[in-house]
């Protein structure tokens, strides 16, 4: 591999100037915030642990700070995008900032969650700055879709980061925190503040780490019939779990 170019990250002036002359305005839809600080993406990759084998699949690119961090530490990265403006400029910019890279990127312009096969060789790790409205369904469609993925690291609100990474007796312990540990051992891997976005969020965001288990959890149902016995425990939480479960399971 050869090595990082110093100035290829893109900075406050360069995420803004980009932006303008694509005329992207960050929508709240879509939970856009552009990650605009350099340091902040250098630190996800090294929190994310990516190995210079690494095929990295990274979900919501924007403009592409962090697939350029991704691009100099991993032998491969796939950008999947649904943004049809975003999309159809991230590939100039990375040949434009890491022409030596080029070759190792490819884009998928989709919905993630529509995303059932990636080109190239089979990812190994996922990181992401996930849209905030969307972010448990995204990771948990990639975890399922992508079992090649070993590692994952993602920033999210750091609410949604709370419930991912909550054990049991946990107040913020749900649907989220069951189905993710059922694919990975998951834990905080640190907290992010809202001045290295643009637009600044008016809520703080943390990272996940995601490891996935070595051996499934063992059960004589399917991964399927355990889903629907937790959306059905936790969908009714003041009742008792007999009473949220009668409508599952009959009374």
């Amino acid at each position: 591999m050869s090595s990082p170019t110093p100035d290829a990250l893109l900075g406050p002036a360069d995420v803004r100037e980009l932006a303008a002359a694509l005329g992207v305005r960050p929508t709240k839809q879509r939970g856009q915030n552009f990650v605009i600080d350099a340091n902040t993406v250098r630190r996800i990759v090294r929190t994310a642990d990516v190995h210079p084998e690494d095929v990295v699949v990274e979900v919501g690119p924007g403009l592409g700070s962090l697939t350029l961090a991704l691009l100099q530490a991993a032998d491969r990265v796939t950008a999947v995008e649904i943004d049809d403006v975003l999309a159809a400029a991230l590939p100039a910019t990375v040949a434009a900032r890491m022409p030596d890279r080029a070759d190792r990127f490819a884009l998928v312009h989709s919905d993630a969650m529509h995303v059932t096969e990636l080109p190239g060789p089979a990812p190994t790790a996922l990181v992401a700055n996930l849209p905030y409205n969307v972010a448990v369904p995204v990771l948990l469609h990639m975890l399922d879709t992508f079992p090649s993925i070993e590692r994952t690291l993602v920033m999210v609100q750091s609410e949604v980061a709370d419930r991912l990474a909550a054990t049991p007796g946990s107040k913020v312990y749900g649907v989220p925190s069951v189905k993710a540990n059922w694919y990975a051992e998951v834990k905080r891997a640190g907290a992010i503040g809202r001045n290295v976005f643009w637009p600044a969020p008016n809520v703080d965001s943390g990272l996940v780490s995601l490891v996935r288990r070595a051996e499934p959890i063992k059960t004589t149902a399917t991964k399927k019939e355990v889903f629907a016995v937790v959306d059905a425990a936790f969908a009714q939480r003041r009742k008792t779990l007999r009473a949220a479960l009668a409508g599952w399971a009959g009374s």
